[in-house]
């Protein structure tokens, strides 16, 4: 591998959004700073942690994740079932397992444990043909495994992040019109299942609560009619670091989980939140460079697979902050405080490393295009 085939780009993209994101937690934690425990600075030791963890995962050789895919997949599925039996409850859901002081979430690591799964998956089919309904039951079972467990904790955030990152994948991997069509009607068959059969009431009311946002403000509509006001109040350059009053006088809750793009929105105003939001789009875009120009299939599913969580991420949470979205309580990624997010970003990050700087590594015989991989 040459000296000079460290993503330099990637590196320095991901670390400016990291920086930020630790900049603005000191500030959504300024005025709670006693009871949130200075999570800015459990926020450097998660990011240390995990620059190390995705060091690690970098230097090793990808093609070794492709031998150990199913083997990771299933230990994710434990974990996800473990929950049941050993999960802290926190707030109505089980998603956490605690081992003394430390909990970390399974879900969270499910991610990509699913994505080098399908990676895997269709690098062991490498057929170049358009895939048919048929051809996507076997990926569609690996996702809606750990999807349903995930929906049962309950955690539609990241159930819906899993449906996600399994529709681009296959999208960008060429599958049919047709198939697509055939989905799409499918989904709007199920929705209304969904609704009545699978959605939690709490789940139900921040549905109704975005159809209506001046349903409930004094309950569950709270959190996104201030987070709406706090983006509103800062204006084209916001009020200043620690300044935003929405965020002072405690009117956002979860501001250093769910909200810390509001807090960022009320500082630094419109021109702060499209430099933030361009990193975001050109973190994404230069996952699908990675991999376009990765040398086999797996790589390159790999590459589009943690580029699709990144969006993901970020789409739905800034949705949800923005009123777009309902509320689902997904993360923003390398910006939102939590141990096992940061841990599963950095691991995502390491990947992609790791398909970049080996990209050079010239072997003719496994170099193809994006699409038509082997």
């Amino acid at each position: 591998m040459p000296r000079d085939s460290f993503d330099w780009t990637l590196f320095l993209t991901a670390s400016a959004l990291a920086v930020i994101g630790v900049i603005n937690l000191y500030s959504a934690t300024s005025v709670a700073r006693a009871a949130l425990t200075d999570i800015y600075i459990q926020q450097v030791y998660w990011l240390v942690l995990g620059g190390i963890l995705g060091a690690v995962v970098a230097v090793i050789d990808y093609r070794h994740y492709e031998r150990l895919g199913y083997l990771l997949y299933g230990v994710g599925i434990i974990f996800l079932v473990l929950v049941f039996i050993l999960g802290k409850d926190i707030r109505g859901s089980s998603r956490w397992i605690a081992i003394g002081s430390f909990g970390f979430q399974p879900s969270e690591f499910m991610k990509l444990f699913l994505i080098i799964a399908l990676a895997k998956y269709l690098h062991d089919d490498p057929r170049t043909e358009a895939r048919s309904l048929k051809d996507l039951i076997a990926p569609a079972l690996l996702t809606a495994v750990p999807t349903l467990l995930v929906l049962k904790q309950p955690d539609l955030g990241t159930a819906l992040i899993h449906l996600f990152i399994f529709a681009t994948v296959c999208l960008l991997t060429r599958i049919r019109w047709q198939t697509i069509t055939g989905i799409v009607v499918s989904t709007g068959i199920l929705l209304p299942m969904m609704w009545t059969y699978v959605l939690k009431d709490y789940q139900k009311q921040r549905v109704t609560v975005f159809l209506n946002p001046e349903a409930n403000l004094l309950g569950a509509g709270w959190h996104a009619h201030h987070a709406r006001v706090a983006i509103g109040a800062g204006g084209w350059t916001g009020q200043g670091f620690m300044q935003g009053t929405q965020n002072q006088f405690l009117f956002l809750p979860d501001q250093h989980s769910d909200f810390p793009f509001a807090v960022f929105a009320e500082d630094w105003g419109f021109l702060g939140c499209f430099v933030l939001v361009s990193l975001y789009g050109f973190l994404v875009l230069w996952a699908i460079r990675i991999a376009a120009t990765a040398k086999d299939r797996f790589g390159a599913v790999l590459a589009i697979g943690v580029g699709a969580l990144i969006f993901w991420h970020a789409v739905f949470n800034l949705g949800m902050v923005t009123g777009i979205l309902p509320v689902v309580g997904v993360t923003l990624p390398l910006f939102s405080a939590g141990g096992s997010s940061v841990l599963t970003i950095m691991l995502g990050i390491g990947l992609l490393m790791n398909v970049s700087m080996r990209r050079y590594w010239i072997s003719p015989a496994r170099t193809t295009s994006l699409l038509s991989r082997d």
